[in-house]
């Protein structure tokens, strides 16, 4: 049988009936296109600038992501040296804010601040609520006070010949005792939240974290330093007395500041302190004048090493982990000095997208050094 053409439904029949759910389809395709913010702009990172390496190593350690962070002077440049440029004013001008050590340890940035005219900028001064030692000097001996308690720290601190003092009230090297470390990042941490509400969680938790590394850091070298409590050390210039007592070791220095000439009054006092301690090594710093060390070294008969108060560094500096290596380095480096043994170690800083904790890569190895 032949079937009718006449019973098959005519194809304008069939688009007819086919237009309302081809219809709806145009609108679900159109409802389904780009994503509504696969093109709008990526909201702003709050800018923070902050002064030296050690105030953007612990920045940064809590900042992780959520802030771009900007050193203001150059990592070769330190603080002693600094000459303010135009475009450090202008990165202040833009800035949310600045990070800052205190203590009068940066005194270029009063004018920097004044010529940015930015009054939504927002300062934090790490060394709020820290503990601080005087840099007075009577007869020939720091008499160092605690700022907050008010006491005579007798079996810790530092010593130096009665001279003036180039740092102000207080010496302004805190961030070189782990202890006094903490409370910058808590302050850090604090002021970040305050410019920043909504990230509160990622600087609580990296805050957390980086703090976790500095108090395991510092019962090791409170174990690594504890056979030496009571003996004196040499340094270039005043970088060490917050981390003299805070190990119960005395520290002396060559010079107040990097720039100074020593006179034969310090050649004195350090000869003496070498004799006195029965010093292996005397301790300078990266950016010091090698020769004035050499010569005192070879005159005393002893090896030269490294303190490293990270007031200047390579580019790969601003990271915290070299912080926290270079403050075991200088540990073990003065261990050294002393006479007694290491282990080599690395700790890699690596903040999560959320502050997932660290990962530590540990390799040690027993080293002895002989002299």
């Amino acid at each position: 049988m032949i079937k009718s053409l006449s019973s098959q439904p005519h194809p304008s029949q069939q688009l007819s009936k086919l237009a309302p759910l081809l219809g709806m389809m145009a609108v679900i395709a159109g409802c389904q296109g780009e994503p509504p913010t696969a093109n709008a702009p990526a909201e702003p990172k709050m800018k923070v600038i902050t002064t030296f390496l050690p105030m953007t190593q612990f920045t940064k350690a809590v900042a992780g992501d959520r802030a771009e962070v900007i050193q203001l002077l150059p990592t070769n440049v330190g603080p002693h040296d600094y000459q303010a440029r135009p475009e450090d004013v202008q990165r202040l001008t833009q800035a949310n804010v600045l990070v800052k050590n205190g203590l009068e340890m940066e005194s270029f940035l009063d004018n920097i601040i004044a010529n940015a005219e930015n009054p939504n900028l927002k300062v934090i001064d790490t060394s709020q609520g820290v503990k601080t030692i005087t840099s007075a000097s009577i007869s020939g001996e720091a008499d160092n006070h605690d700022h907050d308690h008010d006491h005579h720290d007798s079996e810790a601190g530092t010593t130096k010949s009665a001279e003036g003092h180039h740092h102000g009230e207080f010496n302004p090297h805190i961030w070189l005792d782990l202890k006094r470390a903490i409370v910058q990042v808590e302050n850090i941490r604090n002021g970040l939240i305050a410019a920043d509400p909504g990230g509160e969680v990622i600087y609580q938790a990296n805050a957390a974290a980086f703090i976790t590394q500095l108090q395991s850091l510092d019962r090791e070298i409170t174990t690594l330093l504890q056979p030496f409590q009571g003996k004196t050390f040499v340094v270039f210039h005043d970088v060490a007395p917050y981390f003299a007592q805070s190990y119960n070791l005395k520290a002396t220095y060559l010079v107040d500041i990097p720039e100074d000439n020593p006179s034969p009054a310090d050649v004195s006092r350090i000869t003496k302190a070498v004799d006195g301690a029965n010093l292996r090594a005397i301790l300078t710093e990266p950016q010091a004048n090698e020769n004035t060390f050499a010569a005192l070294a070879q005159d005393l008969n002893v090896q030269i090493s490294i303190f490293d108060p990270m007031e200047t560094g390579p580019e790969t500096a601003v990271e915290p982990s070299y912080y926290l290596n270079t403050m075991r380095k200088n540990a073990q480096n003065l261990t050294i000095a002393f006479g007694g043994k290491v282990k080599s170690q690395q700790i890699h800083w690596l903040p999560g997208h959320l502050a997932i904790l660290p990962a530590q890569v540990r390799q040690s190895q027993m080293v002895k050094v002989g002299f």
